[in-house]
């Protein structure tokens, strides 16, 4: 056979046997490199939006991020505690939007939910913050800078670790109550956090057995309430509800993103001194620990709760 003859038919043979394999890949399907398993939120109809981290998780947040200068805090006397925020460009954060009638609020709490404290640091115009503090008892601590820079819509909380040295002892578990005395005060709550949704909480304060109807507007309102997270320390501001009753009752609506347990600090004031009542709620109902605090007037001490 010649030449040419021979490379036409071994041409045709290479046809057939593609046509061949091309008919039975059709027939399994096409072949594609494997794919990874669709993320939650894509587009064949998931929630696109993830979901929101709890605030003071997270030392640095939409380019903005919290730098301590003080690397420790003092248990012996009270010492300078230094700290700048951030913005995109990195360059230290000189303009706040106010809110609660102050530029910033600085929450300080143990790792075991004692040692709360809620103060306001003074702003240099290098962007540098700084405030007296002075941490109870040794161990490692948690920092809060609650604020809103100037031109964004919303808040940011972010936080970071700082310690306290000495020999850490962690305070064991609350028993379980649904009130709390701070000097001849007592403040009583009625209602239980449920995960995922909002719990109404009204706390009652009473002094010497009298219900209080004269509370003093403090930093815009009635009472004020943090919530922190046991285990991780993740942070909620929660807001009362809007009134011009002085007392005795603070209603507040919390919505926890978790099923646990939670450290409740409400502060409020009265006859010229701030004082923090504080409790530790779990979603199953409410205890309180051991040893509530006492502060003077915001206009005393800078060390105050809030």
């Amino acid at each position: 056979m010649k030449t040419p003859v021979k490379l036409s038919l071994f041409g045709l043979g290479l046809v057939a046997i593609f046509a061949a394999a091309w008919g039975a890949g059709t027939l399994a399907g096409p072949f594609a490199p494997a794919t990874q398993p669709q993320a939650h939120g894509d587009e064949h109809g998931g929630d696109s939006a993830a979901p929101a981290v709890p605030g003071g998780l997270q030392i640095a947040q939409d380019g903005y991020r919290l730098e301590v200068v003080t690397p420790t805090l003092s248990t012996t006397d009270s010492q300078p505690f230094r700290f700048k925020v951030l913005d995109p460009d990195g360059k230290a954060l000189t303009s706040y939007t106010r809110a609660h009638e102050k530029d910033l609020h600085l929450i300080v709490a143990r790792r075991d939910l004692t040692g709360f404290q809620h103060v306001h640091p003074v702003l240099a115009p290098d962007g540098t913050w700084e405030v007296p503090l002075r941490a109870g008892q040794p161990g490692p601590y948690r920092v809060f800078a609650d604020f809103q820079p100037t031109g964004r819509d919303s808040g940011l909380i972010l936080g970071a670790d700082v310690n306290a040295p000495g020999d850490y002892q962690p305070q064991p578990p609350a028993q379980v109550t649904r009130e709390a005395k701070v000097d001849d005060y007592t403040v009583t709550i009625d209602g239980d956090l449920v995960a995922g949704t909002s719990s109404k909480l009204t706390l009652t304060v009473t002094k010497a057995g009298a219900p209080v109807t004269d509370l003093e507007p403090y930093l815009g309102a009635f009472g004020h309430l943090v919530a922190l997270r046991d285990g991780d320390l993740a942070y909620l501001h929660v807001h009362p509800e809007e009134t011009t009753k002085a007392g005795p009752q603070i209603v507040f609506y919390a919505e926890v993103p978790s099923a646990g347990t939670y450290g409740l600090f409400l502060d409020f004031q009265h006859q010229g001194t701030v004082r923090t009542a504080q409790f530790t709620a779990t979603t199953n109902g409410v205890t309180v620990p051991v040893a509530p605090t006492a502060t003077p007037s915001p206009h005393g001490s800078p060390g105050h709760g809030h």
